[in-house]
């Protein structure tokens, strides 16, 4: 591990497959289209400058904001606009878009102490519609929140964060929004402007060196009224995540076998599996932006840009499980032996003699060959000066996202088969445990069944036209009066749940039920996958030899698997996967929504303040529809081996007005001060509305099974804010602030827990048998959030310069439970250096533990984490420059846990990643 890093310049260099990449922070870009007119314009030369220009819109914005330039993105790591934004303070990033654990790419981004859903995501001022390649977000509840994978950083003119709200603002984001701004082909300084990167990116876990593209295209005429720019990436990357982990927990129950015999393990808690979890993945994500600028007259401007990203994510995903609630049952199966630990209510140590025909263990191989997300859209926009005192502004546009899984190729091997097991857990680390049997090689273990959803697809869409004005008054200090109003439509829909399961078959291939009266459960003269003859041949593979070196813990490591391939012939054989008696309905559901807005706000100007005063009403009319289960209901559809079902359709209409002020005061030339009130809102995810319903059955008949699924009466989330800041910039590129923030939450989204029926099938109960479910699903409740942002900015001489922030937030439910997403610290430390030729960079992010929601029936933490990364720049000449750019370097773990520390849910290793570039301008 330690070699191969030393020898990561040669590694590179040799595998460079010469790719282009936009050499983003050496275009003239000024900070959006709106204030290229209302600045004067500048030029970006390098850190300093970009720190300077930074600061200069910030100082200058009539609202709380913060800004990231592309010289900002370009001179350090920062491979998606996650990257950039997690160096903000009160903004925080996660690397998962839900409860699938972290990996090494930031995912989600949310701000001031909230769950990701309640940060708003915009491009060039309007919604972008966006899709999930993991299978467990396309049918769990993540929804309106964007996945940041399919946004390369590479785009970016600018990103305004907008801390304060404002009426002109679209309606959406509760803590606050991201505007993504792009760079427009009128304002480049030159006619003709190209530039290109070639490099690649070594994976350390993986030891793989992969291309990295992308280039620039943008051409003016002299007149400076046409423009047509076009930017195109092309990016691949391998993924390796080495981890262990723990299932969910659930408890042993008063008045079980176990708990009469050992009373004190009454109601106490323990892991229902603990794993050797490897996740390996292919990342390709290409795609590119054009825009196009016209002005046929001094007055009018039109444009039209479009954006496409596509990610193909292909996995496998393994876990070596030891299988504890098949075995403990809830107390109605084996009690451990004699010397068995509790400790904070949770069984921590625990030894199981082997029980002849026990199954110990059980191990999932699921490979997604073909999963992938993108996102997209297309937008047209007007400006018309109709007089020296009226300014009209247009946009019309559509947005789509998918995220598709087609095929899971999944094999569930029963292992340690009579051979006991146990456990010792260590905290947030990762536990000690064994099993039974030889793990290296799948000679004693057997088929236990075949399970996932094929043909998964899920469409997140949008359309939208808006119009806004804006009439100068230049009376007393009303400086002028913007007003608008918007329509839009938005969809998000699962398409297809084919859930696939073993499948006896004949000579001709087809389809023959189950008969479990046989050995292996097929009739006479049929195949079956149970039959050890027609396991997949070729051989098997082993986890590899370096496997969660870097995790601790003492568990098993050497690993046999079948490859992709050997899955995929085994369930081209042997599954069912007929999509008009296995879709399950459980996976199906679809919301439509549409929004009317109309704004009204007032610009204010006197002497050394500004400030302004608005009211933006919202109207929303949603149409959910999803599926319950219909046993004993005369209506319900039958013809699905999922049982029969019911689907239901739910009406809301509801609307908002949103208030909103905002006063800047120039206290003194360097010193500025801020005050700001609004009520905002944001409707509930998707699919918290509308869900999918994901089930864990019960192990025994008469036990109870958990799951999750939505709820379509939530109510929109409402929040009335405050916000005061006080900003002093002492010196040039140099920023000492704090601000002070609140926001009071009414009917915020939160997790409970409810009780529903559903039909369930298993090797031991084919037939069927009809089971409780204690189902996670969202609910209303209200909570606060207060909190404190710091920031420190100054250069040091004229090469160096230091930054650093610190975020406080304190948010809790009114219930007095956590809010999802709350880190109480959250701070940033970085350093930069520059001159004509070198430039470097560093930077270390910290977030402590949040509360992730519930999983499983139970609570679901992320532990705290901390990020180092780092950036060298030469530049060679005025057209080349070379980067050598280091993420991950101190290789983090990410750890998550349940209720306590005492109950660890995961641990996880994703190595670093190393990228060179040579960026070329022309």
């Amino acid at each position: 591990m330690k070699y191969r890093t030393s020898i990561l310049s040669a590694s590179i260099a040799v595998g460079l497959a010469f790719s282009m990449q936009v050499s983003a922070q050496e275009a003239t870009t000024p900070s959006t289209a709106e204030q290229a007119t209302d600045l004067d314009a500048v030029i970006v030369t390098g850190i300093r400058g970009s720190v300077e220009k930074s600061l200069d819109v910030k100082r200058d914005a009539k609202s709380h904001v913060e800004i990231i330039t592309a010289e900002d993105i370009g001179k350090m790591p920062d491979k998606n606009v996650a990257d950039s934004l997690q160096r903000i303070p009160g903004v925080t990033v996660s690397s998962a878009g839900a409860n699938e654990g972290g990996f090494d790419e930031n995912d989600r981004v949310s701000m001031r102490g909230t769950n990701p859903s309640l940060t708003q995501t915009l491009f060039n001022g309007h919604n972008i519609a966006s899709g999930d390649w993991f299978v467990l977000n396309q049918t769990g509840t993540v929804g309106r929140s964007v996945s940041y994978t399919l946004l390369p950083s590479e785009l970016v003119s600018q990103i305004v964060v907008h801390k304060s709200s404002q009426a002109s603002l679209v309606e959406g984001g509760v803590a606050g929004s991201v505007d993504i701004i792009t760079r427009k082909p009128l304002e480049f300084a030159k006619n003709f402007t190209a530039e290109a990167s070639i490099g690649a990116v070594y994976s350390d876990l993986p030891s793989k060196t992969e291309p990295q593209f992308s280039g620039l295209l943008n051409w003016k005429n002299d007149a400076n009224n046409f423009g047509v720019l076009l930017q195109v990436f092309s990016e691949e990357r391998s993924l390796r995540r080495d981890g262990q982990e723990l299932l969910g927990y659930e408890r042993i129950l008063p008045g079980s076998t176990v708990a009469t015999s050992n009373p004190d393990l009454a109601n106490v808690w323990y892991p229902t599996m603990i794993g050797s979890a490897l996740f390996e993945q292919k990342r390709e994500r290409k795609g590119g932006l054009l825009e196009v600028q016209f002005k046929p007259s001094d007055d009018l401007t039109l444009g039209v840009n479009a954006f496409v990203s596509n990610q193909k994510a292909g996995n496998y995903n393994r876990n070596y499980l030891l299988w504890v609630t098949h075995f403990l049952a809830q107390g109605n199966g084996q009690a451990p032996l004699p010397g068995y630990v509790v400790r904070n209510g949770t069984l921590v140590q625990a030894n199981f003699a082997g029980v002849p025909g026990t199954t110990y263990g059980v191990y999932d191989q699921i490979s997604r060959p073909d999963a992938s997300a993108d996102s997209s859209f297309v937008a047209f926009d007007a400006k018309w000066q109709a007089s020296d005192s009226l300014v009209f502004k247009a946009q019309l546009g559509t947005s789509e996202g998918t995220g598709k899984t087609p095929t899971q190729d999944v094999a569930e091997w029963n292992v340690g088969i009579g051979a006991g097991g146990g456990w010792g857990l260590n905290g947030v680390g990762a536990a000690n445990w064994t099993i039974g049997g030889n793990p290296a090689s799948p000679t004693a273990d057997t088929l236990g069944w075949i399970f996932g959803y094929q043909d998964v697809k899920v469409e997140d869409k949008e359309k939208w036209g808006q119009l806004d004005g804006e009439y100068f008054i230049d009376r007393s200090n009303m400086t002028s009066l913007q007003f608008g109003v918007r329509y839009a439509e938005h969809s998000r829909e699962s398409l297809g749940a084919t859930g696939q399961g073993p499948a006896c078959k004949n000579s001709s291939g087809n389809t023959v039920a189950f008969d479990w009266s046989q050995p292996y459960f097929c009739p006479v003269g049929t195949q079956s996958p149970f039959d050890p003859a027609n396991y997949p041949t070729g051989g098997y593979t082993n986890y590899p030899g370096d496997f969660a070196n870097g995790l601790g813990g003492s568990f098993p490591r050497d690993i046999w698997y079948f490859s992709p391939q050997q899955l995929a012939a085994f369930n081209d054989r042997f599954t069912n996967r007929d999509p008009s008696t296995r879709t399950d309905w459980a996976g199906l559901y679809g919301i439509q929504e549409e929004t009317s807005a109309g704004y009204a706000q007032l610009n204010l100007e006197g002497d050394r303040w500004s400030g302004n005063v608005g009211l933006r009403y919202v109207r929303t009319q949603q149409r959910i529809r999803n599926n319950v289960s219909g046993t004993g209901s005369p209506d319900a559809l039958t013809g699905s081996d999922f049982g029969p079902y019911l689907p239901v359709v739910t009406e809301n209409t509801y609307t908002d007005l949103l208030p909103s002020a905002n006063l800047k005061f120039n206290l003194t030339d360097d010193l500025v001060a801020r005050v700001a009130a609004s009520r905002t809102m944001t409707r509930p995810d998707y699919s918290a509305l509308a869900g999918a319903v994901s089930l864990s059955p019960p192990a025994s008949p008469g036990a109870p099974g958990s799951g999750s699924g939505g709820n379509p009466d939530l109510k929109p989330i409402l929040s009335t804010n405050f916000d005061a800041s006080l900003e002093w910039y002492f010196a040039p590129r140099a920023l000492l602030a704090a601000s002070v923030f609140y926001m009071d939450l009414k009917d915020y989204v939160s997790y409970g827990q409810e009780t529903r029926q559903y039909m369930t099938y298993s090797t031991t109960n084919p037939q069927g048998f009809l089971a409780d479910y204690v189902l996670t699903v969202p609910v209303n409740t209200n909570g606060k959030v207060k909190g404190v942002e710091l920031t420190y900015e100054q250069p040091i001489g004229e090469n160096f310069g230091i930054n650093a922030n610190y975020t406080f937030a304190n948010g809790e439910q009114d219930d007095g439970r956590d809010l999802v997403g709350t880190s109480k610290n959250t701070y940033n430390i970085g350093a930069y250096f520059e001159n004509d030729r070198f430039n470097a960079r560093i930077n270390y992010t910290y977030r402590s533990e949040f509360y992730s929601g519930l999983d499983r029936a139970t609570a679901f933490y992320q532990d705290e984490t901390d990020v180092l990364s780092a950036s060298l720049g030469y530049r060679a000449s005025d057209w080349l420059s070379i980067t050598l750019d280091g993420l991950n370097l101190n290789e983090p773990k990410l750890k998550y846990y349940a209720l306590n520390r005492d109950q660890p849910r995961s641990i996880y290793q994703n190595g670093r990643q190393y990228y060179l570039n040579f960026r070329f301008k022309f």
